[in-house]
């Protein structure tokens, strides 16, 4: 008789390991409602100079497109940071996950960008790319295959 290989043996591990939708979509409500607070920061902060009015390509022109950019490289910002130093968000701590490549190790900001864009498509397109993990042999979702990274669950103290 052999013995199990160590592949066949860390593979339901791994599985067991991933985080599923309901932990995701609680650690990203967590997370989204700190970078709306942060983003609503920033443009009161930008609507001072024009006088509390909105800002609009009528009212700033081109500005209107770097303040989107702004905005749009925050959010990038934030999760890329929390990606990449700790491998959590704050709605992933409080959730027990924790972001990491395939192979174990931290991302960097090239995964962390790749992974956020395909995130974005994964929910955009009515969160199929998250349902997937209900489907998928290791419990991963689209943006986990396409970054080469996974979401796991991390034991209690």
């Amino acid at each position: 008789m052999n013995p199990p290989s160590p592949r066949a043996s860390a593979a339901p591990s791994r599985a067991r390991d991933s985080a599923g939708v309901t932990r995701r979509f609680g650690a990203m409500l967590y997370d989204s409602l700190v970078v709306i607070a942060l983003l609503m920061v920033v443009t009161a902060l930008l609507m001072i100079p024009l006088d509390g009015e909105p800002i609009s390509a009528e009212r700033v022109g081109i500005f209107e497109y770097v303040y989107q950019g702004l905005l749009v490289s925050m959010t990038a910002g934030f999760f890329g940071l929390f990606w990449t130093r700790r491998g959590q968000t704050l709605g992933m701590m409080a959730w027990r996950l924790k972001l990491q490549r395939m192979d174990g190790r931290p991302i960097g900001w090239r995964d962390a960008l790749l992974r956020l864009a395909g995130a974005t498509i994964s929910l955009g397109l009515l969160g199929l790319g998250y349902f997937w993990i209900w489907i998928d042999r290791d419990r991963l979702a689209w943006h986990d295959r396409w970054s080469r990274t996974r979401v796991c669950v991390l034991p209690k103290r």
